[in-house]
């Protein structure tokens, strides 16, 4: 997160209500109960690392920490009837006694209520000056359900070294902006004065500000006068040479006493420094050898590159990091590929980039745009200086071909071409004088290079979008089998020869080369409920996967009133008639009512007349139904339908009210049975239904879920791409709108500024002239709409929260979990449910092997671990509430395990309890008979946010690129200068529209 995001958010107040009674003031008032583990009530003051809420605790609050069987809490229920959880769980109706969240109901709900002076009575409370406010739940114990089997894990065992980490800070003169150039600097400085001023040690360097050593060096400051030559500049003959001065001062020295502690479990919070220290010791070597890329490390010397078109290659490497894990230290090691820009002559990169010759070829407006894009800010080296490599980076393109191009030489504004200075100066006379030189350095100063005596730089990562094609082409690269995967591991192991790495050597460290073995279970898979109709009512999944032959949705929904609009030239209408009713056909056997006759006839129109087509439909259907909604409209696209697929969601739900489906021509033409059930599954939640639950929901028998009414939530935050300046960041949050059951979900999106994390419309209050301060935002929204759908007020609230990485944990689970409780209590006065709060990661680098890939019994078909295997020991964090699941059967490549971290736990959730609710949930996933590898809410959240992509409507450009429009501020969107999405229709929300 952006520094100066973080400093705005760290001046916020954290305002808890005197009512909103929190986990955190049960800590104090019951130290043997108290969630997370917090000590007694003395600590609490005294340690700066909890969260200090001074409010007095409510009645039910004090026996909440209580643990009954595998279920929930007890509660004393005589303060308070709104918590009483009914004597039938899984039926009883919650009734209000004195109707107040009833009233918040009949209010009009998408202006949120008015707080009845509340306000006044706010607590307020310093935002925490130190993220690490607030301790995250600690293990429970570990879980013991499931089938016990050995996996291996891509983690090698790093024995803690037991020297002194000593820190130094290192001052450049002048100062240099390149992290190469100061590693050079840095080498020179090692090589020349190691053996005598540096005390014959081997500091390891950040490229930075900071150098590291083991044992402390014989000054505490001191100053060095070194001269670089530039290497870069000349293949052979006379060197520039540069003189810096360099200032080494003592700062700090690690403690590794802590850094055991942590390990070993008896000490709170990782020393981030020391692990820093030693990351950057293990690093240093490969540093040197290989070109760095984030935690990866990229060659062509590790595999030959592949050629993925449009003037780029994949380069392999692999990833490396050092972590804290219950067995000690692990290096993570896992293989990686990326895309680079080929090290081609300029030409010959600019023909690949456009696929056509373009010596005897004039250029285009838009072959320029296109060379621009691709080139700006690529270095380039000249090739006609003989042994001057001179590098230069590209700032632009000229608008004139070279033989027009003239500059000035002189202060009087004498004029010369930059083909007679190229002949005089260098004795190169350019050749292809109509194509466009590159301007290179900075615009004032404009510097002409021709593109002919220009080669593109090795080693340049290619930060832009890729297209299909190249995605496809780097997918081959990286997709291994696992089995290949861990021998290639393996070997970079041994080459990377940590044992003869005199870094590692100095500093102490010692790294196995021998993955980790882990202790894992297979968790079972759930029974899946079908409808009684149906030849088979229920169903158990098979390594991941089963099929909806003689099953029929345990809640069909019945479409009387659709329509078809068909955007493909290619397909005839007698085709598309054919394909609507073998489609109707399969929502009919999967146990859907489907009406075969659409509403009005097939309608066929372009795809640049997306917004016209769709009007006429609409408003042709309402005058023949008279009045009643058209319930779905299907389409079929082009297979290649650029902004249509985009155009025709925003307009359906955000103006139209619309549910829609979209089919590809080529499914059109090829029709599959397996593709025609996937679409009916997909139209039935769209609709309403359910398509399958847990057989345990049905049965109450879901430990903290089945007990009282629970939500499930799911959220995430999806950024704009790479080179996307000024995009807003989308986040969606969804939340079950039934219960037992939990697998319909309702979702919301919303748009915030620039690649900011935290959810800010969680939870928000506006002044409304008319009724004063009024509360709205994400959750009050979707628990008001659970209360609609269910009849009952959720007392437990789950949160899977998607996309957070490591270093925002503190950040995001404070804002939050802090909105979460805002929004609660907005609701109703004492209207407190008990949150647990997971983090879901895709985006590591852990991986799950066999543990003898000989052994068809350990792995499913690709080779790949059972779906259900869980870890939650060796490899995880020494203390926190973690587990590694990989809940899904691989279907090609090495499965990704996602990472579940449980941040805050109120609801004191054992092990088993939530690893096996997060597997099963996983077999609940809308789209497909497939069990997931990410928890479903998660997912959902992540589709809805993406869907809302296309709610931003595109400002064309001159140029004909479309980009993004962000407007001013207005009330609805807070105050983060973001132009809010437009609102989606009141129909839409309430379903499964972004599946």
């Amino acid at each position: 997160m952006p520094v100066r995001q973080m400093k705005e958010s760290s001046e916020q107040h954290l305002v808890i209500k005197p009512h909103l009674q929190s986990s955190m003031t049960q800590a104090q008032k019951h130290p043997k109960t108290a969630q997370n583990g917090k000590g007694p009530p003395g600590q609490e003051t005294e340690n700066t690392n909890k969260l200090h809420v001074q409010t007095s605790p409510s009645p039910q609050a004090k026996n909440r920490g209580r643990r009954r069987g595998r279920g929930g809490r007890k509660f004393d229920h005589a303060g308070d009837p709104f918590m009483r959880p009914s004597s039938r769980p899984c039926t009883g109706v919650h009734k209000s006694a004195s109707g107040d969240l009833d009233e918040v109901l009949d209010a009009d709900m998408p202006n949120g209520s008015v707080e009845n002076g509340q306000s006044s009575c706010e607590l307020e409370m310093g935002f925490p000056s130190s993220s690490r406010s607030l301790s995250f739940a600690p293990r429970p114990g570990f879980g013991q359900l499931g089938a016990k089997c050995i996996v291996k894990a891509n983690h090698f065992f790093a024995e803690l070294p037991d020297k002194d980490l000593n820190q130094y800070d290192v001052t450049i003169n002048p100062e240099v902006a390149s992290r190469t150039v100061n590693r050079a600097i840095m080498a020179e400085l090692v090589k020349l004065y190691r053996e005598s001023e540096l005390g014959k040690r081997l500091p390891a360097y950040d490229g930075r500000k900071s150098l590291y050593t083991a044992g402390a060096l014989p000054f505490a400051w001191k100053e060095f006068n070194i001269k670089l030559v530039d290497e870069e500049d000349v293949v052979s003959g006379p060197k520039r040479e540069r003189e810096y001065k360099v200032v080494i001062k003592f700062v700090a020295r690690a403690n590794l006493h802590h850094l055991g502690q942590f390990l070993a479990g008896k000490r709170a919070g990782a020393p981030h420094e020391a692990l820093q220290i030693l990351d950057i010791v293990l690093r240093e070597l490969s540093t040197k050898r290989y070109c760095p890329v984030g935690r990866s490390f990229f060659s062509p010397d590790i595999r030959k590159p592949q050629r993925l078109g449009d003037g780029l290659e994949s380069w392999c490497g692999f990833y490396q990091s050092i972590r804290p894990t219950q067995m000690g230290l692990s290096l993570n090691i896992d293989m990686a590929s990326a895309a680079f820009i080929e090290p081609l002559p300029v030409i010959e990169f600019v023909a690949q980039l456009l696929g056509k010759d373009v010596i005897s070829r004039p250029l285009s407006d838009s072959d320029r745009v296109k060379i621009k894009k691709a080139l700006r800010g690529v270095k380039v080296e000249v090739t006609h200086r003989g042994n001057v490599r001179r590098k230069y980076r590209v700032s632009g393109l000229t608008s004139q071909p070279t033989r027009e191009l003239v500059f000035p030489v002189d202060d009087n504004s004498t004029m010369k071409s930059v083909v007679e200075y190229f002949l005089e100066m260098y004795g190169f006379t350019i050749q292809h004088t109509h194509l466009p030189c590159l301007q290179v350095g900075n615009q004032k100063k404009a510097n002409y290079l021709p593109m002919e005596a220009c080669k593109i730089v090795e080693g340049q990562r290619y930060t832009k979008r890729l297209n299909e094609k190249q995605i496809t082409a780097l997918l081959k690269v990286t997709c291994q089998r696992p089995r290949h995967r861990e021998t290639d591991i393996l070997q970079t192991v041994q080459q990377n020869a940590y044992d003869q790495d005199p870094y590692a050597k100095e500093f102490g460290i010692k790294i196995s080369e021998k993955l980790a073995s882990v202790e894992a279970r297979v968790l079972p898979a759930p029974w899946l409920k079908y409808h009684e109709n149906g030849k088979e009512k229920d169903c158990l999944p098979q390594f991941g996967q089963w099929n909806m032959i003689n099953k029929k949705m345990i809640n069909g929904m019945t479409v009387s009133r659709w329509a078809c609009i068909n955007f493909s030239r290619s397909v005839q209408e007698n085709v598309a008639r054919g394909f609507c009713n073998e489609l109707a056909q399969m929502c009919q056997v999967s146990g859907m009512e489907f009406n075969p006759e659409p509403v009005i006839p097939i309608y066929t129109a372009r795809p640049e007349h997306v917004e016209k087509a769709l009007k006429h439909v609409f408003h042709a259907c309402m005058n023949k139904l008279k009045g009643k909604e058209l319930e779905l409209l299907l389409a079929i696209l082009p297979d290649n339908n650029g902004s249509l697929y985009g155009d025709l969601k925003r307009i359906c739900e955000t103006d139209l009210g619309l549910i829609s489906q979209c089919c590809l021509t080529k499914h059109v033409f090829k029709i599959s049975k397996q593709y025609l059930a996937n679409v009916s599954l997909k139209i039935n939640v769209k609709m309403g239904g359910r398509n399958t639950v847990l057989l345990d929901a049905i049965s109450c028998r879901i430990p903290l879920v089945s007990d009282i009414p629970t939500v499930i939530f799911g959220a995430d935050v999806t950024h704009p791409e790479n080179g996307e300046d000024s995009s807003p960041s989308i986040a969606a949050v969804v939340a079950s709108q039934d219960w037992p059951e939990v697998t319909k979900y309702a979702g919301l999106v919303c748009a915030q500024a620039h690649r900011q994390e935290l959810i800010q419309d969680l939870y928000k209050t506006w002044h409304d002239p008319a009724r004063g301060t009024v509360s709205g935002g994400m959750i009050r929204d979707l628990l008001v709409s659970f209360r609609k759908a269910t009849g009952q007020k959720p007392l437990r609230i789950i949160f899977y929260r998607d996309g957070v990485s490591e270093g925002q944990f503190y950040q995001v689970l404070l804002y939050e979990l802090d909105a979460i409780r805002k929004a609660c209590a907005s609701l109703e006065p004492n209207y407190q449910p008990l949150v647990t709060f997971i983090v879901v990661q895709k985006r590591h680098h852990t991986r799950l092997f066999a543990n003898n890939h000989r052994d068809r019994s350990s792995t499913d078909k690709s080779g790949n671990v059972l779906p259900g295997t869980v870890v939650d020991s060796k490899i995880c964090h020494p203390t926190e509430f973690d587990f590694y699941l990989c809940s899904h059967a691989g279907i090609q490549g090495t499965s990704r395990p996602a990472h579940y971290h449980v941040l805050w736990d109120e609801n004191n959730f054992t092990a088993d309890g939530i690893q096996s609710l997060t597997n099963n949930l996983c077999y609940t996933y809308a789209r497909c008979t497939r069990s997931v590898s990410v928890v479903p809410p998660a997912y959902y959240a992540h589709l809805a946010a993406f869907r809302a992509r296309f709610y931003m409507e595109p400002d064309m450009q001159e140029n004909g690129a479309g980009s993004v429009h962000v407007g001013k501020s207005c009330r609805a969107s807070g105050e983060s200068g973001v132009r809010p999405l437009p609102a989606l229709k009141e129909n839409v929300k309430r379903v499964m529209f972004y599946c």
